[in-house]
């Protein structure tokens, strides 16, 4: 049986193609990006006009099914953890993340992670592979299911490594902000990246209408080798030359600085004074993240002292750094932890079943 493709992996361009072959208006593109992206609608035979031969078309080689929930946390603050499975029965999460006026979707760009950061708990369990384009949208047409309206801030964030999975991820950027479909401002879509360089120059090279946020979380390479293997093969100061010549570019970009505040790891007042100097140099905020633990992690959670302080000296330095206040503390706040927390529960029950058989 030959698998569909999905609907939303067909953005501007291969619309336009599909209209050329099928021998109709291009005009049609715009209703279908409208109604899909727009306004998350897959209900194309209540479009007016529509020519039949297309959805006729749209109707036998694509595919409208969207992930199933297996999972939903909710926390007092509002914000909401799904796991979602895709069609071949992969895992992946996704947050809604409640601020005042907006609502942020933090998107999994991979089933897994090849990064391999000690401090993260999705890097445990490896890559599986990556997201399509199509798999991505589902998240976000997920979301405006569940919500009732779409997310108008979307970090990718999640599971996996995005710029290990520029395709996809690129065509991804490219469909939330096209004029014609969900409209979204450069400033409101985020890539986050753990530093792979080559892929950083490409991303300025393309000029991917996104915003970047860099996982920095040292300030040394002893540090940064000790808690993210990446940084052997970039070391700091190769990251430090892209993330300089990106936000140098013509068009003035900036990066987001993110650092994972680990204790007695990467805390201390010599790391705040080098984050310091590096921040300033770039006209960067600084986004700290106390540690969220999980089981079998070997770090901990510095006190709440030693992160004002942190926050405080960058401060009283010039440098705009915030803490990131932590949405859903009270559910499984560390990426990856819901699947392991359901997978968990399904070996479990199978285990019991197996021992009452």
């Amino acid at each position: 049986m030959t698998t569909k493709t999905h609907l939303l992996s067909l953005d501007y361009t291969a619309l336009i193609h599909l209209c050329e072959q099928l021998d109709v208006s291009p005009v049609h593109v715009k209703k279908i990006m409208g109604k899909v992206f727009r306004y998350g609608e897959f209900d194309l035979e209540n479009i007016p006009d529509f020519p039949k031969k297309l959805l006729f078309w749209l109707q036998e080689n694509t595919s409208l099914a969207l992930p199933e929930i297996i999972a939903n946390q909710q926390a007092e603050d509002t914000t909401q953890k799904l796991l979602m499975r895709m069609a071949d029965h992969k895992d992946v999460e996704s947050v809604l993340i409640p601020a005042e006026g907006r609502m942020t979707q933090c998107i999994s760009s991979q089933v897994g992670c090849a990064i391999g950061c000690e401090f993260c708990l999705t890097a445990t369990a490896g890559l599986t592979r990556n997201l399509t384009t199509a798999e991505m949208m589902q998240q976000v047409l997920v979301a405006k299911q569940t919500l009732g309206y779409f997310p108008r801030n979307i970090v990718m964030m999640g599971m996996g490594e995005p710029l290990h999975n520029y395709e996809h991820v690129a065509q991804f950027v490219r469909m939330l902000t096209h004029e014609l479909g969900m409209a979204l401002s450069p400033r409101r879509v985020t890539i986050s990246t753990a530093g792979l360089v080559p892929a950083i120059y490409r991303l300025l090279d393309d000029d991917l209408p996104c915003s970047l946020a860099v996982s920095l979380n040292a300030t040394t390479n002893e540090t940064r080798n000790q808690i993210m293997p990446i940084n052997q093969k970039y070391p700091l100061e190769d990251l430090l030359a892209v993330m300089d010549k990106y936000v140098n570019a013509r068009n003035k970009k900036r990066i987001l600085i993110e650092y994972v505040l680990l204790a007695g790891i990467n805390d201390s007042p010599d790391d705040a004074k080098r984050l310091r100097d590096i921040a300033l140099s770039l006209g960067s905020t600084v986004n700290i993240l106390p540690f969220n633990p999980f089981m079998g992690s070997r770090f901990t959670r510095p006190s709440d002292e030693v992160v004002d302080m942190f926050r405080n000296y960058l401060n009283d330095a010039g440098v705009v750094a915030v803490v990131r206040i932590s949405k859903g503390r009270d559910i499984s706040a560390a990426c990856g932890q819901l699947k392991t927390e359901v997978n968990q529960r399904a070996a479990d029950i199978r285990l019991q079943r197996r021992q009452t058989s």
